[in-house]
């Protein structure tokens, strides 16, 4: 069984559209712990996939499944067993995680930038920063963080969010203080156009940050709000108990250590 780590996007900056369609980006992002998900893959005549888990539904079974689509690329017939305990549609990389992770345990990491942007990453897990339109990774020093993870209980859709984006004129975030000595300024250029796509998003960050009495930042294209709640273990504890109990959703106590 492999374990799926989620990618959180610490600060993500978005320098303009490339001529390709896509957008360059200049991203600092760290794999954490929670929520992960589960997978196995085993030899098969055709490749196949079965998902199961709290996360399970709308994931898709056939081709336009990520996971799946590692497998054809690489030319291995695998079974694959998927285990969903990060949400889809939160901007945790779930798909791209276990797209990687397929990638890795049939020996063709070498495909993972052909599948999407954010999958590199997913392969070299850590702590980076992704620039091009993501393909690009150079290692990054990050301090050990403990974060704090709140997913409303509704979905942001990836390209929707860079076509607002566009159509907003290309919008800055806001600039956060991570509050932990060794992080630069963080903050979300796509968080004004999620909160347009999404318009429950801004009240939902709110909620958040009202109850962790800390700034919350978008993960990715969202919908996900992460807290860091670096300090101790109590600290941790009290700002998931605390959002957990002010908002809906799911909310998971994540952490990154440096590898």
């Amino acid at each position: 069984m492999i374990v799926v780590s989620s990618k959180l996007t610490l600060s993500l900056r978005v320098l303009g559209t490339r001529a390709d369609g896509f957008h360059d980006l200049e991203a600092l992002t760290v794999a954490i712990d929670e929520p992960h998900d589960e997978l196995t893959v085993d030899a098969a005549a055709r490749t196949t996939i079965v998902v199961s888990g709290p996360f399970a539904a709308g994931v898709p079974l056939d081709g336009t499944n990520l996971a799946v689509r590692a497998a054809e690329l690489a030319g291995v017939p695998v079974a694959i067993t998927l285990h969903k305990g990060i949400p889809h549609g939160a901007g945790l990389g779930g798909g791209s995680a276990d797209a990687a992770a397929v990638l890795v345990a049939l020996g063709r990491p070498d495909l993972a930038a052909e599948l999407g942007s954010d999958v590199p990453f997913c392969v070299h897990g850590d702590a980076a920063w992704m620039r091009g339109r993501g393909e690009i990774l150079e290692p990054a020093a990050v301090p050990a963080l403990d974060i704090v993870i709140a997913v409303p209980p509704f979905g942001c859709s990836t390209p929707a969010v860079y076509r607002a984006w566009d159509d907003l004129g290309g919008p800055t975030g806001r600039t956060v203080d991570g509050g932990v000595t060794g992080l630069p300024p963080l903050g979300n250029d796509l968080e004004p156009a999620a909160e347009h796509v999404e318009p429950r998003l801004a009240a939902f960050r709110r909620s958040v940050e009202a109850a962790a009495g800390r700034p919350a930042l978008l993960a990715g294209s969202g919908s996900a709000y992460a807290v860091i709640a670096s300090g101790d273990a109590d600290l941790h504890t009290r700002v998931q108990r605390a959002v957990g109990g002010a908002v809906g959703g799911a909310v998971f106590a994540a952490s990154y250590l440096p590898c």
